[in-house]
């Protein structure tokens, strides 16, 4: 049992490794599930969780750099949003947070919670970036 606990530990992470290209979302997306799994299932819910978490990151396209500066050129609202759970690359924005579309590019939307910029999946409320 050991044994096939650690092997597949280690396909898991060589699989992490091997998508680490794919960019910050990939990896965040392998840690978050891993640790999830991990939660639920132990060990062999960690590999799982990461191999799941590293799919759904790497998924996550990087947005042009026109959007990203689209986004950073709009005025900020009245109205602050303002949600108690941190901004996490590939986790949804709650329902209650207003996203605005980004013009000529419909994969593209944004908010701004917690004082922060962040570009989003319309469709899913997925964050892709968060803006420094």
């Amino acid at each position: 049992m050991k044994t096939k606990i650690l092997a597949a530990t280690c396909v898991a992470l060589t699989s992490i490794g091997t998508f680490a290209y794919a960019g910050d979302a990939a990896v965040t997306g392998a840690a978050g599930g891993a640790v999830t799994g991990a939660v639920v299932g132990g060990p062999v819910g960690a590999v799982i969780g990461g191999a799941v978490g590293l799919t759904a990151g790497a998924a996550l396209e990087k947005p042009p750099h026109e959007v990203v500066t689209y986004v950073q050129e709009q005025p900020v609202p009245q109205e602050r949003i303002v949600i108690k759970r941190p901004i996490v690359i590939g986790k949804a924005l709650p329902d209650n947070v207003i996203i605005r579309r980004v013009p000529s590019h419909e994969k593209y939307a944004y908010a701004i919670v917690n004082d922060q910029r962040v570009i989003v999946e319309p469709r899913t409320r997925r964050v892709v970036e968060v803006i420094k």
